[in-house]
């Protein structure tokens, strides 16, 4: 097996997704682990996604991966002060969480692909590891990269947003809300985890009374606005 930093793109799919996306993916299902108070003992939990692929041939290489990110060769799991010392050779791992650093890793194999996120600090769960066809996934996060499509009810481009990126949602009065979208395919998108095909976003925008712009743009925009009052 192979193991390396996570990519930009790939910290996208360390954490609990959509069916949608779970299904373009080949999201098998992820594993939950944490280190007892003093550290040494390493116990986990299964969440299982899609049934149909968590074969025999998957449970028992998932199995050998575990196994060998706690022993002595590579040490990530054995314990928390191993992961510490694991992690701290790889800088380029490390990554701001929603409330502290976190440090991500994939472990490549012939078929599989083993998305790793990891905790340090005493008290959290240390792991969670999310488990890919490999295929399915590589395959998605290349097509992600071309971006989101937002259009006129008369397929006309309004704009393009990279994958995971929010717009921001005007209404008639002038409510704005913000959305984090998520890329499908080239016709589909999730905002804020509901399911649109864009020309049906583009018509329920137009239906209603709202607009929608890049988070960027509006964000450009407000701070030009008031550099000007």
């Amino acid at each position: 097996m192979k193991i390396r930093a996570l990519t930009r793109e790939e910290w996208k799919y360390v954490y609990t997704e959509s069916q949608q996306i779970a299904g373009q993916t080949g999201n098998i299902g992820h594993l939950r682990g944490y280190f007892d108070g003093e550290g040494d003992i390493f116990d986990s939990r299964w969440f299982g996604q899609r049934t149909d692929l968590k074969t025999e041939e998957f449970k028992r290489e998932f199995d050998e991966v575990i196994n060998t990110l706690r022993s002595e060769e590579y040490g990530l799991l054995k314990n928390r002060f191993s992961m510490r010392k694991y992690v701290g050779r790889y800088p380029d791992s490390a990554h701001e969480g929603n409330y502290c650093t976190e440090y991500g890793f994939r472990v490549s194999t012939d078929k599989y692909a083993y998305l790793l996120r990891c905790n340090t600090n005493k008290g959290d769960y240390c792991l969670y590891c999310y488990c890919y066809i490999a295929e399915w996934l590589d395959r998605h996060i290349k097509n992600a990269a071309k971006g989101i499509r937002f259009i006129t009810p008369h397929y006309e481009e309004l704009f393009c947003i990279p994958d995971g990126e929010k717009i921001v949602i005007e209404d008639a009065n002038g409510k704005k809300e913000e959305a984090r979208c998520r890329y499908i395919d080239d016709y589909h998108v999730e905002i804020n985890e509901r399911l649109f095909h864009i020309c049906q976003f583009a018509e329920l925008m137009q239906q209603i009374g709202s607009t929608c712009t890049p988070l960027e743009q509006n964000e450009n925009e407000t701070k030009k606005n008031r550099l000007n009052q």
